[in-house]
C-alpha cells in the first residue's frame, strides 16, 4: 500500500477532516502530489504544500463523520506514512461555552469524550477505562498554533481549551448536562478525541484546529449556524499556517 504515495511522505503531514466540505479548502490551498485514492469510505489526497520556496508533503484525509471512520482512516494512513511530522485534526465543530460565537476557532489544548462514563468504576466522565482521562495537544504544535494565529487575518475569535467529541450531537435539547460536566470545553464534534488517542499512543504530535459552525445551545440573540464551508476555510487557512511555522 505504501507505493500509493511518493518516498518523500514517509515523513508527511496528516491533515485529517470528516467531510468533503472540509476538505475543498485545502485541495484549493495545495497542489496535488499523486493520484488520489481510497480505502473503504476514506478518501485519501496526497498534496504538497508549497510557501516561501519550502515544500511539505501533506497526505489530506476525508474519513466520513464518526469516532470509528476517523479511527479507521487515521490507522491506515499511518500504515501510509511511516514517520508522520504531524498530525492535524482540522474541520468544523459545534461550539459548547456560552462565550463562542459562530465563525471563532477553536485550538484543541486538550480533548475527551462527551459521552464516555465509567463512573461507576471510579473512571472521570469522559474517560475510557484504562486510558487517560484527558488526551493533550502537542506543546510543539501549540506553540506553533499560537504563532499562527498571531499572524491569521481571517475572521473569527482564535480560542483554546479542551475540545470533546462523541457519537452523538449535542443540541438544545442536550447542552445543559454537557455543560455541567465539561464547564470548561469550548467545542464538541464526532471524531476529534478518537484521533488523541490514537496519536498520544503512538506518541505522535497531535492538533486540533476547528472552526464552529453551529452553536449547540444559542443565546437569544446570537446567530447559531454559518456555513460549513465558510467555517472550514478558516480552519484551512490557519492549519496551513501552522504547518508553515517554523517548530
Amino acid at each position: 500500500m505504501n507505493s500509493l504515495l511518493p518516498q518523500e511522505f514517509a515523513t508527511a503531514v496528516i491533515v485529517q477532516v470528516a467531510m468533503d466540505e472540509e476538505a475543498a479548502p485545502f485541495l484549493e490551498l495545495t497542489e496535488p502530489a499523486a493520484d488520489d485514492f481510497g480505502v473503504g469510505v476514506a478518501q485519501f489526497y496526497p498534496r504538497t504544500l508549497n510557501t516561501a520556496g519550502t515544500t511539505q508533503p501533506v497526505l489530506l484525509v476525508r474519513s466520513k463523520i464518526g469516532l470509528v471512520n476517523a479511527a479507521t482512516a487515521l490507522t491506515t494512513a499511518l500504515g501510509l506514512v511511516s514517520h508522520p511530522a504531524a498530525v492535524l485534526s482540522a474541520g468544523t465543530a459545534g461550539g459548547l461555552h456560552t462565550s463562542i460565537n459562530v465563525g471563532d476557532i477553536v485550538i484543541g489544548a486538550d480533548y475527551t469524550y462527551t459521552d464516555a462514563d465509567a463512573t461507576a468504576f471510579g473512571y472521570e466522565y469522559g474517560q475510557v477505562p484504562g486510558m487517560p482521562a484527558r488526551y493533550q495537544a502537542s506543546e510543539s504544535l501549540l506553540e506553533q498554533a499560537r504563532a499562527a494565529a498571531q499572524v491569521y487575518t481571517g475572521e473569527g475569535q482564535v480560542r483554546y481549551g479542551t475540545m470533546l467529541a462523541g457519537g452523538s450531537f449535542v443540541t438544545a435539547h442536550n447542552v445543559k448536562d454537557t455543560r455541567e460536566i465539561f464547564p470548561e470545553a469550548l467545542s464538541t464534534d464526532m471524531e476529534t478525541t478518537a484521533l488523541a488517542q490514537i496519536c498520544v499512543s503512538r506518541d505522535l504530535p497531535f492538533i486540533s484546529v476547528r472552526g464552529v459552525s453551529d452553536l449547540c445551545g444559542p443565546a437569544a440573540d446570537q446567530d447559531f449556524h454559518m456555513d460549513a464551508p465558510i467555517v472550514a476555510a478558516r480552519s484551512a487557512q490557519l492549519v496551513t499556517a501552522l504547518i508553515n511555522t517554523p517548530a
